[in-house]
């Protein structure tokens, strides 16, 4: 079994577009996609109809659940732009998203842990800011959950750890942002440092579970452009460079 492995698409169409012709060209055929889909200053209107339109297993980021949820007040401006483009029947269909899934008891699919979508997996936000998380902080976030294979995003930060029990938790970074500031539950800074769309592809064979994590070149000039005619410079930055 060969899976293509997506998360924090944040409205970059471009990239998302990229991601699909390649693990297309590799031969893979499904592909899953762990949330935050939408938030940000570029095309969540176009990019839902594309997600719609691919039916994917999809479950909800932070991001969906802000977007559906928070008065406009309380939104940061990636939020407020993605809910000013939705349709009422894309709203509905960001309802119909489940939080986590499971698939075949084998693979599970979160955003953040399974106990919250804001909660980081395989990294540690304190307040020295984010790095990599200790196996033990790990295996603790997996709990004794009995899927072989956990799949999360949130961080944007690729990554895969196999715990000692065989289990593999693989986050396959963000197809649409490489860099960005955060501030829960610490301010902290994330830069993959180049600008290329991630995503994995992640296979079962005999002996268990792979996942090979990849980088997609498509056109981020274009992307900062728009963030930027849209008055995000931050935006603009993080797409052209991978960094804040």
């Amino acid at each position: 079994m060969r899976l293509a492995v997506l998360s924090d698409i944040h409205g970059n169409l471009a990239a998302l577009e990229a991601v699909i012709a390649d693990f297309r060209a590799r031969g893979v055929e499904r592909a899953l996609d762990l949330g935050d889909l939408l938030s940000g200053p570029l095309q969540a209107r176009e990019t839902a109809d594309r997600l719609i339109g691919l039916g994917w297993p999809t479950i909800a980021g932070n991001h969906e659940r802000q977007v559906l949820n928070d008065p406009p007040e309380r939104m940061s401006a990636s939020d407020r732009h993605a809910a000013g483009e939705l349709r009422a029947d894309q709203r509905d269909w960001l309802r119909s998203l489940p939080p986590s899934l499971r698939l075949d008891d084998e693979v599970l699919l979160v955003h953040g842990t399974p106990a919250s979508d804001l909660e980081c997996f395989l990294e540690t936000v304190d307040a020295g800011g984010m790095r990599a998380a200790s196996a033990a902080e790990v295996a603790r976030r997996a709990g004794a959950d009995p899927a072989r294979l956990i799949l999360c995003g949130h961080t944007h930060v690729p990554r895969a750890v196999r715990l000692d029990d065989g289990r593999l938790i693989v986050n396959p970074g963000s197809v649409g942002l490489q860099a960005y500031a955060g501030e829960h539950p610490h301010p902290h800074r994330v830069e993959n440092g180049t600008p290329q769309a991630r995503y994995a592809i992640v296979e079962r064979d005999a002996r268990g579970w792979h996942a090979q994590l990849l980088q997609v070149d498509y056109d981020w000039g274009a992307a900062a452009a728009l963030a930027r005619r849209n008055g995000r410079e931050d935006w603009a930055r993080a797409l052209l460079t991978g960094r804040v």
